[in-house]
């Protein structure tokens, strides 16, 4: 969220991390070749980021240049109560956290002395498997089985988002390994309990779908011979580890029932991969055209959809 000085505010809202990065940075760039005035003694600046499931641009932006327009020069101003008077002062904090950090145990050392325990959320996907001895994290069975009893027909499932606070409130009890009942009053709407899921596969620190399997996916995508790219996808899934390959398996059941109810809910294939596909795969470095790769994880979540008995089923069938 920008306030710029003259009271307007614009608002960036994106699900996706890199995104969020370089609209920050393109601001900050615009706005650090602003010329200083001689009469303005400090520069300010206040950005929040907020995740959502929609995208809303700056009005104050040349997409193209990425400089800011005219008549929003002065206005663009950062709000970070940073001047010459604070130089001194801001070293010397500095200073001192950086004594505090160092003396600070490591996460390690506190896991191992039970202080933090292990968590569910940011967590790699086969630790939390390992945990729970299983080969799916017990919170994503636990949130499609109640999307599927009370969410199924609910218009904009997965791409409406939930209240943020109580979505971070269920994330708090779930990593707190508090025992989780979603049929509990405060996670009636079914948004959180989505949102929450969403969130849960976007902190992963390695996706769904492996970075090692990324490009892999996204070559086999571009096969114009549709049988032949089917084929590759499954075989690409078949590789998978096996907690990658039983969670993918068993949320894209869950999605293709999501999408059986088009008619009633209005999510169709599509939608569920421009919702799903920047959640579930992406590049460990981006590189090249973003839109590009957008548009072909999107593809693969749909084509996975589509497909999914083709690529999930038994050599048989």
């Amino acid at each position: 969220q920008i306030t710029t000085v003259s009271g307007n505010e614009f608002l960036f809202q994106s699900d996706i991390d890199f995104l969020i990065l370089d609209w920050f940075h393109a601001i900050k760039n615009a706005i650090d070749r602003l010329p200083k005035e001689r009469s303005c003694t400090s520069r300010n600046l206040e950005f929040k980021l907020r995740r959502s499931s929609s995208i809303e641009l700056l009005n104050s932006l040349d997409t193209e240049s990425k400089e800011p327009k005219p008549e929003h020069r002065k206005s663009l101003i950062f709000r970070l109560n940073y001047s010459a008077s604070d130089t001194n002062d801001r070293s010397r904090v500095k200073s001192r956290l950086k004594k505090f950090i160092s003396r600070r145990p490591s996460l390690k050392t506190l896991q191992e002395k039970g202080l933090i325990k292990d968590q569910i959320f940011g967590s790699h996907l086969h630790l939390v498997c390992e945990h729970e001895k299983s080969t799916v994290p017990q919170f994503v069975r636990q949130c499609i089985k109640a999307v599927e009893k009370r969410g199924l027909d609910v218009d904009g499932i997965y791409r409406v988002s939930g209240n943020l606070a109580t979505i971070q409130k269920l994330r708090f009890v779930v990593n707190q390994e508090e025992k989780l009942n979603l049929d509990d009053s405060q996670w009636e709407d079914i948004h959180v309990v989505t949102g929450a899921l969403k969130m849960f596969f976007r902190e992963l620190p390695e996706p769904l779908f492996p970075y090692c399997f990324f490009e892999q996916f996204v070559e086999a995508i571009k096969i114009q011979d549709n049988a032949i790219r089917i084929k590759s996808i499954r075989s690409l899934v078949k590789k998978l580890p096996k907690p990658n390959y039983d969670t993918m398996k068993i949320l894209f059941e869950h999605l293709k029932k999501i999408a059986a109810k088009e008619s009633v809910n209005l999510m169709s294939t599509q939608s569920l991969g421009i919702v799903f596909g920047p959640t579930l795969l992406r590049p460990e470095k981006e590189t090249g055209n973003m839109a590009v790769h957008m548009l072909y994880q999107n593809q693969i979540v749909e084509l996975m959809l589509s497909e999914y008995s083709k690529i999930f089923g038994s050599e048989e069938d």
